[in-house]
């Protein structure tokens, strides 16, 4: 019951995409494809001119009634990430659901070791996958994370479509190194795919992820290196574009002239980063080599060390953002079906959900843990100052998991968590509960739009939906 896997021995694989090798956990910035405006807040498109693929992007367009258009930087200039983390085998609801509603409400026992994010965290209940549950554990990551069902069956399937970290990277991915980051805590196989059979490994090794992030090549703002010399033949390439696409404006009608001047506009913001990078990296205050994590993490007594390379996994990934190395990234503590032996359990994780009787003590605790986990998390984010916040004020941090009630492999109640608000994209602070099963997809519409990604549906069949949810916005 696995995803479809890579045959490099190594830690790096073949990106299916490019045909390219590339480490694993870090899908470079890349063109994206054609865009039409009103798909999306953000557009590109995609060309091969005189021989050199380009990408010109669109500025942000009001496309909805109403709302305003907005770019994807916080109003401090800093800008807006957003982080997916993901742990396997669900909760238990009647342990996790908050009592009260709206920004009065208290936490629940399995949600307590957030207690010191609750002004900056939203829980929403009571939501549900709708695809069929024809595969315990990947209907429900798949219906979750792109609101249609796997294609394939246990032993042989993937994603019809992308994840949604990979629709936010395909739309912000390239003003930074890595389009994305994959994080595995537990399994390289993360739950992150650009689309059918493209699956992106995470990252397993912390010391490896150093290295790549943070080793020789790395400096900090200010420092002294020799530019790159690739940067200046890049900007004489969008040179030549811009003369091309302009001589395509007498063929154009206004409306499409204005379009173009759109992309120019965009060209020439990309050239003056270009420009920048060649001169010095961005003026990141808070940037600064991380420290370096240890080089090995054995398991003890066949417990695995998920705390500890999670602790140095999520330091990794915080100053790689103060550095703006990548703006979405896909964590993964545990996958999904996972039989991790946790500190004090008695048995695997899988097998506690179905084994355990009566109220289930030891899954709730290890629930507890997970949760405590993600507690880590945001406190690694919400260290580093950024602006009058910190970089957790300027993420959107989903967490959630492929099933509610292991036992059942239920797809209701599903556990999601919203933390950090996006610059204020987000309402925190609340429960959010729907007490009519209406479909998860409301709330990936919702943070895709508070990630200035515009969506007119998301999902597909009885998991479409064409609207997010009103309580969570805040634009």
């Amino acid at each position: 019951m696995t995803p479809p896997r890579s045959s490099a021995p190594n830690r790096w694989i073949r990106d299916p995409r490019t045909g390219l090798l590339r480490p694993r956990g870090l899908v470079p910035a890349r063109p994206k494809l054609p865009t039409l405006p009103g798909a999306s807040r953000r557009g590109f498109l995609r060309g091969v001119l005189r021989g050199s693929a380009v990408t010109l992007a669109l500025p942000w367009l009001e496309i909805f009634a109403g709302r305003s258009a907005r770019a994807d930087t916080c109003d401090n200039g800093l800008p807006k990430r957003l982080i997916l983390w993901f742990w396997g085998n669900g909760n238990r609801p009647a342990k996790w659901t908050p009592t009260g509603e709206g920004d009065t409400w208290t936490l629940s026992d399995e949600l307590a070791p957030l207690a010191a994010f609750q002004d900056r965290l939203t829980v929403c209940s009571g939501y549900s996958v709708k695809v069929d549950n024809i595969s315990p554990h990947w209907s429900g990551a798949a219906g979750l994370l792109t609101g249609q069902q796997i294609e394939g069956d246990d032993d042989n399937w993937t994603m019809a479509s992308p994840t949604i970290d990979q629709v936010v990277a395909d739309a912000i991915g390239g003003d930074t190194a890595y389009a994305s980051m994959q994080i595995g805590v537990q399994s390289d196989e993360v739950l992150s795919y650009a689309g059918p059979n493209a699956p992106n490994y995470g990252e397993t090794d912390p010391w490896t992820l150093y290295q790549r992030l943070f080793g020789e090549s790395f400096r900090e703002p200010g420092g002294k290196s020799t530019p790159d010399p690739a940067l200046g033949y890049r900007r004489r390439v969008l040179d030549s574009v811009m003369e091309d696409v302009r001589s395509l404006q007498s063929e154009l009608g206004a409306a499409d002239r204005l379009r173009l001047d759109q992309h120019l506009e965009g060209v020439a913001a990309l050239e003056d980063r270009l420009r920048k990078l060649q001169e010095d990296p961005p003026d990141l205050a808070s940037c600064v080599r991380a420290d370096a994590p240890g080089e090995s993490y054995p398991e003890i007594d066949g417990r695995p060390q998920l705390q500890a390379i999670h602790a140095a996994m999520s330091q990794l990934v915080a100053m790689s953002l103060a550095c703006d190395q990548t703006r979405v990234v896909a964590l993964q503590i545990t996958r999904p079906l996972n039989n991790a032996l946790f500190p004090t359990a008695s048995d695997g994780h899988h097998n506690l959900t179905h084994n355990e009787s009566g109220d289930q003590p030891e899954v709730d605790g290890i629930t507890t843990y997970l949760m405590s986990c993600f507690a880590d998390f945001l406190g690694a984010l919400d260290a580093i100052p950024e602006g009058d916040g910190t970089l957790l004020d300027n993420t959107i941090v989903l967490a959630c998991s492929e099933t509610s009630e292991g036992k059942t492999h239920s797809l209701d109640e599903m556990p999601v968590l919203l933390a950090g608000g996006g610059c204020g994209s987000l309402v925190t602070g609340r429960h959010v509960r729907s007490y009519t099963q209406e479909s998860v997809g409301k709330v990936m519409v919702s943070v895709l739009r508070a990630m200035d990604v515009n969506v007119a549906t998301w999902g597909e069949g009885d998991a479409q939906v064409d609207d997010g949810v009103s309580e969570l916005e805040a634009f």
